[in-house]
């Protein structure tokens, strides 16, 4: 980036998954749309709000099929590039699927961006195209005010392996794959309070493909599965919980966190997006007693490339966590249990 190029996060209003559409304002739009024919092969549509689009090509196959694109949260082009990348595909591999191929999003202000900038923006979602095994095989350019990057992101799975986010069971255990805490970490970066370490973190977990998946996609006792992003943990939890009539219960000691992030959040480093993640859907939730407001930004915190959130028989938990050892997430946890009633479809306790 040249020295007359402005920083990307400041040519942005929202950076990352805060960026989304607050999920009570995007209920209300899509209530508005017209209803049309659901074909036979469509396992997945837009009804659970899931992470992707799933169609059956035969028996033994069927295609996976989301996009996802966002402006910078971060200002150096080839960390945006592989961060927007690397988010897209990984709802390919949240519902059990293996990537394909991609096609590119591309939206650059070109009278403020430099040819290389966005050439670097480019070679970083390459990066993380090449680190899940896919070409990109094509897409679409504009010219946009802010700058805007990310991916429609292809992939097979056998239907038999399908893991959509409504199918909790009661009893099953709550695994969470990745720490919580980017959105603070980019409100802080945007302003210069975050420190290098920091910044070095949120690097290697938005960056780091949730490659697990598909092994747990095999599982027969993993029942559901879903990315933790824009709507928080607390969000995606939700979706989960209304998809399977079932109440989630989350303790609140067990839920992983980058560190330093609930410093960051009682020093007013809090996206715009956390608190209206929490107007859309904070009815819902039940606190307990005392609940900090540093821990409450913690919980409606959009995260950018989250980790996988898996529903799983209490048997099946040793060979998940496994899974997420052997694909290099140590930090995976155990958070909470789906139960057939509660005082409220997310009880943090």
């Amino acid at each position: 980036m040249t020295q007359t190029e402005p920083r990307l996060t400041s040519l942005s209003h929202g950076g990352g998954c805060g960026c989304k559409i607050a999920p009570g304002v995007l209920s209300g739009i899509l209530r508005g749309t017209a209803a049309l024919p659901i074909p036979e092969a469509l396992l997945v549509g837009i009804e659970t709000a899931d992470d992707a689009a799933v169609y059956r090509l035969n028996d033994r196959q069927a295609l996976v099929a989301t996009t996802d694109f966002f402006m910078p949260i971060v200002d150096d082009p080839g960390h945006f590039g592989q961060i927007a990348a690397t988010n897209a595909i990984s709802d390919v591999y949240a519902m059990g699927g293996q990537p394909i191929m991609a096609l590119a999003l591309v939206g650059m202000p070109i009278n403020t961006l430099s040819v290389d900038t966005i050439g670097r923006i480019l070679e970083g979602g390459a990066t993380a195209c090449r680190a899940a095994g896919i070409p990109i095989a094509g897409g679409h350019t504009i010219d946009s005010v802010e700058p805007i990057y990310g991916l429609v992101a292809l992939g097979l799975l056998d239907p038999a392996h399908l893991k959509r986010n409504a199918d909790a069971r009661p009893g099953d255990l709550l695994v969470l794959g990745k720490p919580l805490g980017v959105g603070l970490m980019s409100a802080a970066l945007k302003k210069g309070a975050l420190t290098a370490e920091g910044y070095d973190r949120m690097i290697a977990t938005t960056t780091r493909l949730n490659t697990p998946g598909p092994d747990l996609a095999a599982l027969p006792g993993v029942h559901a599965m879903t990315d933790v992003t824009g709507f928080g943990l607390a969000g995606h939890a939700l979706e989960m919980a209304r998809g399977a009539g079932l109440s989630l219960q989350l303790d609140w000691d067990a839920i992983p966190a980058l560190p330093g992030v609930l410093d960051l959040a009682r020093a007013g480093h809090v996206t715009g997006a956390s608190g209206r993640n929490w107007a859309s859907y904070g009815a819902e939730v039940a606190l307990p007693e005392g609940f900090a407001p540093e821990a409450r930004a913690l919980l409606t915190d959009p995260q950018t490339s989250g980790g996988l959130l898996v529903a799983c028989a209490p048997e099946t938990l040793p060979e998940v966590m496994a899974i997420f050892a052997r694909h290099g997430f140590a930090e995976a946890a155990v958070i909470g249990q789906a139960m057939a009633g509660g005082a409220a479809p997310l009880v943090i306790r």
